[in-house]
């Protein structure tokens, strides 16, 4: 303030250090001291967080800023640094949760829970789980997201987003999915809705090669990673904004999942996106 009030307003410094009750000594050792080389790399982490943070609206954490830095900027910098310095410039990340609302539906065809929340997998195409998601937009519009999601490589297969929730809606998301990768047959798991509970569903599983695994009543966490997708597509694009028409939301969620895939880093997933592991693990496999 010494400094400011000297140079803007012409001040005397000895009469603005006898005012601050300050040795002249201890200003002018202040005014002349060396930048030291971690205050300064400091300086500039702050300007690579804030643009970053500021880059994805707010959605970034100290952990997944952390690994932005690590993988953009070629850092090695540590989170309890990223956590510090977010602190002092007030940065957290302004995601939040939103409870589900469950609804019981008289299933057709069960099947077991197969999966029985074993997550891990090994290669591309060993398990898929797929939810659908209710999303609104307008004063009363409601619009509904159905997606697969591969345990491999932790990436979303294939998506729809539709103005209703019904078969077709599920059956176009596992068309496209199946389509773009013929070849593969995992466990396909999902919950007891009553799309993946038709004959028709499980006729179409059949035809594939895959085997149906469900969920246990009333058990979310045995689709768990699929849940947790959710939470996380919504807490960082969804709860974010207000959408005034069905094109916008529609245009946010391709821009989401697209960001998700190719350039949401994942500590899980040794710091890179979902398909940059696809690719690893491809080339460890071969």
């Amino acid at each position: 303030m010494i400094k400011i009030l000297h140079d803007t307003k012409g001040y005397s410094v000895v009469e603005l250090c006898n005012l601050a009750e300050v040795p002249r000594s201890s200003y002018y050792k202040w005014l002349n001291r060396k930048v030291s080389r971690s205050e300064a790399f400091n300086r500039g982490l702050a300007t690579l967080i804030r643009d970053a943070y500021e880059e994805r609206s707010g959605i970034l954490g100290y952990r997944q800023m952390t690994i932005k830095l690590n993988r953009e900027q070629d850092f090695k910098v540590n989170h309890k640094r990223v956590y510090r310095i977010m602190r002092i410039l007030g940065l957290k990340s302004v995601c939040r949760r939103k409870r589900k609302r469950y609804i019981k539906s008289t299933p057709e065809i069960t099947a077991e829970n197969i999966l029985s929340r074993n997550f891990e997998a090994v290669r591309f195409g060993e398990k898929w789980l797929t939810d659908v998601t209710e999303m609104k937009y307008g004063t009363a519009g409601k619009a509904y997201l159905s997606a697969i999601l591969d345990l491999g490589d932790k990436s979303i297969v294939s998506f729809v987003l539709g103005h209703s929730n019904n078969n077709a809606l599920v059956f176009k998301t596992f068309d496209l999915a199946q389509q773009a990768h013929p070849s593969v047959t995992p466990i396909f798991h999902s919950d007891r809705g009553f799309q993946y509970t038709s004959k028709h569903f499980r006729k179409k599983l059949d035809d594939a090669g895959m085997v149906q695994s469900m969920s246990r009543v009333s058990r979310c966490i045995d689709n768990g990673p699929m849940e947790a997708f959710w939470g996380m597509l919504k807490s960082e694009m969804y709860y974010l904004r207000k959408f005034d028409s069905y094109e916008e939301l529609e245009s946010a969620v391709s821009e989401y999942i697209d960001f998700y895939n190719n350039g949401r880093y994942q500590k899980r997933l040794d710091c890179m996106t979902p398909l940059e592991y696809r690719q690893y693990l491809s080339n460890i496999a071969a």
